[in-house]
């Protein structure tokens, strides 16, 4: 009989069987499918889910951001916020392995329960760090999924116009609102490496497509012009790499998720490789023009291939709202006390109202662009930059914990030393620059657009309307 070695391994809402199975051993055709498209828990879907799920609509907000920075300013801050964005999901990954352990250790089965951010901090800070956890998570979650609902009326009306983007608004919550039949991040194994490839395809169509259309008739590179829309700008690339607050989800659906400690950094650097040759290009193309045109799509000649991006783009933003949503549903199935059960149905049913109040907002605050920044500055910087590396510092200041951790500072760190410094000034820099400094900026430019097209606008940024003959 042929060897067989077997590993149980607890995660997400299964128990996996990391399984070398003998010759005689053989799963049916459905079972295989099955697997290889719903059923992922590897390396390899954490990073497809952390690659995707890190840059979707925000992509075609990035050269707005660098006409209202710079060009220079633009590459530096998505390099600085990229790597800053890394060691807060690295933090993050360490709590997760140290909370997880702990919990094992005094028996707990996780096996019907997926371990959420909150829970994280609750286990191993107390009930006000999980307070201070769960509302600005909740809330971040709950804004990135307004944004996906909001661009994807942005994207479509520039193939069809026939309806107003706030029609379209109303279609995709509709639409979106299917999510609640996915059960947890599990199975969004052919959604992420999907997503992957229509983000991939979007970033270089936007730079192939405006380096063939060359630089407007002059056209003028103005920024960084004023101090509002320069921070403005920042905290949208904040925003952009502060994708990280499912990070504990992603990893409780790992077979092996202490494998998860460098996968956020390879994700951020092959994002790297879309958004900064995409933002440049449209940039040096359109300049100052993008100013008033927050959607790189709106300045694009219409082609096969833009409407190809664009229909791309809204099914990628279809997997990114699930991935925003899915922590909510969670969080409510907890609140009701249907977390642990089986039926995929009853769930579902559960996590319907969940979408309602994303549906209004997104209907309230149609502002693609501006709101990027807002949710970066008031929300993003405290919920995946400033709160992990306090969590981390606060967790291991006694000297027992540093002496049990589960994961110790690498030494070219400097060890905890190293650390400590390296925390103290991703707090001190967000809160000044990303919360401070940004958040003022943001509120004010957020402020100016409702100013100028108020509440409940029927089609934001939409161009006149030729009079027909």
């Amino acid at each position: 009989m042929a060897s067989e070695k077997v590993e149980t391994v607890v995660a997400g809402n299964y128990v996996e069987m990391e399984r070398e199975q003998g010759p005689e051993e053989s799963c049916s055709v459905k079972t295989k499918l099955s697997n290889f498209l719903w059923h992922g828990g590897s390396v390899y879907d954490a990073w497809f889910s952390c690659s995707s799920n890190q840059v979707a609509q925000v992509l075609l907000t990035l050269p707005y951001s660098f006409s209202q920075l710079g060009m220079l300013s633009g590459i530096l801050f998505q390099l600085f916020y990229g790597f800053m964005g890394s060691w807060t999901a690295y933090l993050i990954s360490l709590l997760y392995v140290e909370y997880r352990t702990r919990k094992e250790r005094e028996k707990v089965d996780f096996r019907n329960h997926v371990i959420q951010w909150f829970e994280v901090l609750d286990g191993l800070l107390g009930k006000h760090w999980r307070n201070i956890g769960l509302f600005f998570n909740c809330t971040f979650l709950l804004f990135g999924s307004v944004i996906q609902l909001i661009a994807c009326a942005s994207n479509i009306y520039y193939i069809n116009d026939s309806l107003d983007k706030r029609t379209w608004t109303y279609i995709f919550g509709a639409c979106c609102a299917t999510t609640v039949f996915i059960p947890s991040f599990h199975n969004y194994r052919i959604w992420s490496f999907l997503g992957l490839i229509m983000t991939t395809y979007t970033a270089w169509y936007l730079t192939i497509a405006s380096l063939l259309h060359g630089q407007v008739d002059g056209v003028k590179h103005s920024g960084p012009a004023k101090l509002v829309l320069y921070f403005t700008g920042a905290t949208n690339i904040l925003y952009t790499f502060g994708g990280h607050a499912v990070t504990v989800e992603i990893m409780h659906a790992m077979w092996k998720p202490q494998k998860f400690k460098l996968i956020y950094l390879l994700a951020t650097l092959y994002v790297l490789t879309l958004t900064l040759p995409s933002a440049s290009a449209v940039y040096w193309a359109f300049g100052d023009m993008l100013l008033d045109h927050s959607n790189a799509f709106s300045l694009l000649p219409r082609t096969g291939f833009r409407d190809t991006a664009i229909v791309l783009m809204l099914i990628h933003q279809f997997i990114t709202f699930g991935f925003a949503c899915t922590p909510l549903y969670f969080v409510w199935e907890k609140f009701l006390g249907v977390h642990e059960t089986k039926s995929i149905m009853k769930r579902s049913l559960v996590r319907l109202p969940v979408v309602i109040p994303i549906w209004f907002l997104a209907i309230v605050f149609p502002f693609f662009g501006p709101i990027n920044s807002t949710v970066g500055s008031l929300l993003v910087s405290f919920t995946v930059y400033i709160i992990p590396a306090m969590a981390h510092m606060i967790t291991f200041a006694p000297a027992a914990a540093r002496e049990n951790a589960v994961e110790r500072p690498p030494s070219f760190l400097g060890g905890w030393a190293g650390m400590y410094s390296i925390n103290i000034f991703v707090v001190v820099w967000v809160f000044v620059v990303g919360f401070g400094l940004g958040g003022w900026a943001s509120m004010m430019n957020f402020i100016q657009q409702v100013n100028t097209f108020g509440l409940f606008a029927k089609c934001y940024q939409c161009p006149p309307h030729k009079p027909k003959l």
